[in-house]
């Protein structure tokens, strides 16, 4: 006993005390607790220890999960944040902590794997984080935002830069982001599948296991980033096979994006058009496929798609609307316009600095002026210079790319991040769950673009 006990190493030990505790816990809390929260329980317990035993497992679990996971509503948190929604804690939201968790765990054990990786975002995203965390305890401080309110909001903003720090620090070849990235399409194709079985159904599509009421502006948000990569690839791709598949992949998307009825994700998709157009080398290609759309557009849309951009204009006279150069706006597009304009004529002023804190103002549909009421002109400033980063280096990492794969996942990424931050105008699209992951993901892996791409010119590949 003693000589096995000197052959065990610290880790081991520590390892399989980890393990005793959770058989222990796990036998109390079968005893006193419902079989459901039991399951949930040990499903998440599983997915750690697969997350912590297989490092290459973890992104596949996560990206599956982004959007076909159960997204079960586990609990809800009130507060001056909560007027209208609040915050809704999914299990999309927990499976994302555990698998970050269990990075956290495994990086702290085998100190080797490094934990933060030093990327070019690294400054900006804490700088954010940063701003997010003094707003929120000034504002807990002087009673505008609920202690539980605020850090669950807080746990929910930085739990995308898990998903970034995670794949930076997992990144190793083009093998692996080509997997990576085959999985995120299909992904998208299974997701647009269920949203083309919806459309009979002649409600607004949604994604997939949403429950009762679904965000059909989070799909559309969702599908405008994926079709951009798609594009991005397509348009660089000289393999005939490749152009197919992604051919096909893009009228998948298309066909729901449709009948999601958002607007705002309409919107999106002209600027992802004319940033294609302006850093593409098939510019000729798009403007003839633009010119075709807009020749065939009419008989191709859908009705309900023509009749949902039309209701902006035409909605039958109700309170709340208001009027923009003399036409008369419908109550949903108006809330978004009021809400800019009283955050910065009313709200922000009262707080400047650091605002009133994550979760201490009412809710509203939109972005830019969200992060402006919450952290202040600090905590904007901090936005803006993460994007800012992430664009000029996205941007970088497109030009300097002599890899077509590579240069075609920059380009779509950049076309992407475009759209979102059109769609953001009308949305809260930086802090979307079922966005943010694969945004996150994707961004952590066009980042690393020029890293690997000298890495295999340095080992010839």
């Amino acid at each position: 006993m003693i000589n096995l006990l000197k052959r065990l190493d610290n880790k081991t030990i520590l390892l399989f005390s980890g393990l005793l505790l959770i058989a222990l816990f796990l036998s109390f809390g079968i005893a006193h607790v419902k079989p459901t929260i039991v399951l949930l329980v040990m499903g998440g317990i599983a997915i750690f220890i697969i997350s912590f035993a297989n490092t290459e497992a973890a992104p596949y679990i996560l990206i599956l999960s982004m959007l076909l996971g159960p997204e079960v509503v586990v609990g809800q948190i009130g507060g001056e944040s909560a007027v209208e929604r609040g915050l809704t804690l999914r299990l999309d939201d927990f499976l994302l902590v555990l698998i970050g968790f269990s990075w956290f765990a495994k990086s702290a054990i085998y100190k080797e794997l490094g934990l933060f990786l030093k990327t070019p975002l690294n400054k900006p995203i804490f700088y954010y984080i940063a701003a997010m965390v003094l707003s929120t305890a000034f504002g807990i401080m002087f009673g505008r935002v609920q202690i539980k309110t605020g850090f669950f909001f807080v746990l929910k903003y930085i739990e995308y830069f898990i998903v970034y720090f995670m794949v930076v620090n997992n990144i190793r070849d083009r093998k692996q982001i080509r997997y990576w990235v085959i999985a995120i399409l299909f992904t998208c194709a299974v997701v647009s599948i269920i949203g083309i079985y919806q459309i009979p159904a002649g409600d607004r599509i949604t994604a997939p296991f949403e429950g009762e009421t679904g965000e059909p502006n989070t799909l559309g948000g969702y599908l405008v980033f994926i079709l951009s990569i798609a594009a991005g690839l397509f348009l660089t791709t000289e393999s005939r096979r490749n152009k197919i598949l992604l051919g096909v992949l893009t009228l998948l998307i298309i066909i729901p994006f449709l009948f999601t009825q958002s607007r705002g994700s309409y919107v999106a998709i002209i600027s992802m058009y004319f940033l294609f157009l302006i850093l593409s080398e098939k510019k000729i290609s798009l403007v003839i496929t633009l010119t075709i759309l807009i020749s065939l557009g009419p008989f191709l849309i859908p009705s309900v798609v023509k009749d949902r951009i039309a209701y902006t204009f035409t909605q039958p006279k109700e309170l709340g609307q208001i009027k923009v150069g003399g036409t008369t706006i419908d109550t949903s597009t108006s809330a978004r316009l009021n809400a800019w304009k009283n955050v910065i004529t009313k709200h922000w002023v009262k707080h400047p600095i650091l605002g009133y804190g994550v979760g201490g103002h009412s809710f509203f549909d939109a972005q830019y002026p969200r992060v402006l009421v919450e952290t202040g002109i600090l905590g904007m400033a901090a936005f803006l210079w993460l994007i800012y980063s992430l664009f000029t280096n996205a941007l970088e990492a497109y030009r300097r790319s002599k890899d077509r794969f590579y240069k075609g996942l920059a380009l779509g990424f950049l076309a992407g991040l475009t759209a979102m931050l059109t769609h953001a105008i009308g949305a809260n699209t930086f802090i979307i769950v079922r966005i943010m992951e694969p945004f996150w993901f994707l961004a952590a892996i066009v980042i690393m673009l020029p890293v690997i791409e000298m890495q295999e010119q340095k080992e010839g590949v």
